[in-house]
């Protein structure tokens, strides 16, 4: 064994890096966890489809809005501003939060289950996905391998608070601290001028992701397009992240599908030098390649100048393989 290697038994050792990895969720995300829908062939929307996938088109014209609709932020936004569009506006936020609630994981391991399972409670996942997905992985994993700590900077349908105890609970489930039932998480709908701080739960999490960007050793983009409509939400990352220049231990990572150099001039200000990777698939990711140590790969790779090896999970196996797989991970860490 070359001594410059970090093998894939030294990674299954236990650990030693706190500083934790964030993960950053975009829409893209779930589309590439779940190309082909949900548990019951719901299929996710983007931007570009959603009205047609969630068939607003009826509920639009009805009122007297003509096509295109490829632009739901535009169209949600003039609907919003309307004092005579109300009614309409509760409409489609109904259609909307009922469209995502009845969301469903299949009952086999997906990306998402993959994704929990390969970080540490250390780690946080970000999401500005309205869809339960990356909640529900991470109820039916957390008993096995615990799970990341979750963030929800748009809000999302599976979720709700105690605002007594300052807590994130399943939706109406009931507060084991104080009994009360939680209240259910808004839903931060698409509007050109995004105000972040307009709800305490919402402003909460947002203080959450700026702080541990702060800390981490890694962050990676997952499906998130930083779109030049929220503005806000990319200025609010950039003072987590802080200067660049400042990050030269650090590195950036993107998962998307758009050309290379599309990506680079977008997440510029995120970079230092070369310390980013690209890649389009979430399978060729640090958190993937290196499940559970990811950070203690990259500061092998980055820091000390080692060859990393790779430690795949299996992607096509029943739980009971994959939960497997993964143990001897676990159990390290449990003795750690």
């Amino acid at each position: 064994m070359s001594p410059v290697e970090f093998t894939v038994e030294q990674q299954i050792a236990p650990q030693w890096q706190k500083r934790p990895h964030v993960v950053v969720l975009g829409a893209g995300a779930s589309r590439a966890a779940f190309p082909n829908g949900d548990k019951n062939g719901r299929r996710l929307p983007l931007i570009k489809d959603f009205v047609s996938t969630l068939g607003l088109e009826a509920l639009l014209r009805s009122e007297g809005i003509p096509p295109p609709y490829d632009d739901f932020e535009g169209i949600y936004s003039d609907v919003a501003s309307a004092p005579d569009k109300a009614r309409l506006k509760r409409n489609i936020e109904d259609r909307v939060f009922d469209y995502f609630v009845r969301l469903e994981l299949p009952d086999t391991p997906t990306l998402y289950d993959h994704l929990v399972l390969s970080l540490r409670p250390k780690d946080f996942v970000a999401t500005f996905n309205w869809d339960p997905f990356l909640w529900q992985a991470a109820e039916r994993n957390y008993h096995f391998g615990a799970a990341p700590q979750l963030l929800f900077l748009h809000g999302n349908v599976a979720v709700g608070y105690c605002e007594a105890c300052k807590e994130v609970l399943s939706r109406f489930r009931t507060c084991s601290k104080c009994g009360r039932i939680a209240t259910p998480s808004p839903i931060l709908y698409p509007v050109k001028q995004k105000n972040y701080q307009s709800d305490p739960a919402i402003a909460s999490h947002w203080l959450s992701l700026q702080e541990q960007m702060q800390r981490a050793l890694t962050v990676t983009f997952f499906g998130y397009g930083a779109p030049q409509t929220d503005v806000e939400a990319v200025r609010l990352l950039r003072h987590g992240w802080g200067d660049a220049a400042a990050r030269s231990m650090e590195e950036t990572e993107i998962v998307d599908i758009r050309p290379e150099s599309e990506l680079l001039q977008t997440w510029e200000p995120f970079i230092h030098s070369h310390h980013y990777r690209i890649c389009d698939s979430f399978y060729d990711s640090n958190i993937a390649s290196h499940p559970r140590r990811s950070c203690e790969g990259i500061w092998a790779r980055v820091a000390e100048a080692r060859f990393v090896e790779r430690g795949e999970f299996p992607r096509s196996e029943d739980f009971a393989a994959l939960r497997c797989w993964f143990k001897p991970r676990i159990d390290a860490e449990n003795v750690a």
